[in-house]
């Protein structure tokens, strides 16, 4: 069933960026919007921070995009890097409110003289979502690396999408997605992280 905008415009066959932009006119267009890439949104959001999660930061992802439309680039047909993008900035926004949210518990729990290892804090707001072989090899990446690692590694994005997705310039991506595959590859005994990531997915 195709969705029509005003007039009678059958706006599922017109491409993102069309659709964005209608939809400063027609707000029930952007609606095209989800359908078309809510999918995959939930599933690296899913991927990171675990199901439950991400069925609310779904939702938030595109209310907020809905709200920033006006800033979108008409230049880019698929709107999905840009989703990726927001996504992204709230996984971080997540995990750091999650950082609070422990140490406040490690600072009650040492009022009372209750056993809470330092250690446990970051340990937990990462390994939640993340593969038990790969966690502590992804724990010690910087946000920027692991963002940049897992949107090509998980959500296969280009270099130049993931540049857009993140407001970089690709030789940013390069150097950063080049950095964090060192690191996770002397964390994992010099095996291909590429491959442990592929192996890793696909049993998941």
């Amino acid at each position: 069933m195709h969705r029509t905008g005003q007039g009678g415009i059958v706006v599922d066959m017109e491409d993102d960026s069309t659709v964005i932009e209608r939809s400063a006119r027609d707000p029930d267009c952007f609606a095209v919007i989800f359908d078309r890439h809510a999918a995959h949104i939930h599933r690296y959001l899913a991927r990171r921070l675990g199901r439950e999660t991400a069925d609310d930061l779904v939702a938030e992802t595109f209310l907020t995009a809905f709200r920033k439309r006006g800033q979108y680039d008409p230049q880019r047909p698929d709107a999905r890097p840009w989703l990726y993008g927001i996504a992204t900035n709230l996984v971080g926004q997540h995990r750091r409110a999650e950082l609070r949210e422990y140490r406040l518990r490690q600072a009650l729990a040492a009022d009372r003289g209750e056993d809470f290892p330092a250690d446990r804090i970051d340990a937990d707001v990462t390994a939640r979502s993340l593969r038990r072989l790969l966690t502590g090899a992804l724990a010690e990446l910087s946000p920027g690396d692991r963002d940049v690692l897992l949107l090509i590694a998980w959500e296969e994005l280009t270099y130049e999408q993931v540049a857009a997705a993140l407001t970089i310039p690709v030789g940013t991506v390069r150097s950063r997605l080049n950095r964090a595959r060192r690191k996770v590859r002397r964390a994992l005994g010099e095996t291909d992280p590429s491959m442990t990531f592929e192996e890793r997915l696909s049993n998941g």
